[in-house]
């Protein structure tokens, strides 16, 4: 599964307020880039819970596997074939 489908669209829609996908690479740095705070990295991964059925551990929430659209989609890839 292509996660980046699910994870794109919500960072745009949410945080950056368009649908415009160009406006963030894929490998650009969320938190770095200021697009997304501590509290951003919350809701993100509420959503990801609640969308893709899986619970992220605390251990987990960490800058590494949240920091950009393709560290999200390869935590996710790991996460469901885990």
């Amino acid at each position: 599964m292509d996660f980046k489908t699910i994870v794109k669209p919500f960072i745009l829609g949410n945080f950056l307020f368009t649908d415009d996908a160009s406006a963030v690479a894929d490998d650009s740095s969320l938190i770095r880039g200021g697009i997304v705070d501590s509290t951003g990295i919350l809701e993100l991964i509420e959503f990801l819970e609640a969308t893709c059925g899986i619970r992220i551990d605390a251990e987990e929430m960490v800058p590494g596997n949240f920091d950009s659209i393709d560290t999200i989609s390869a935590f996710l890839q790991r996460k469901t074939t885990a």
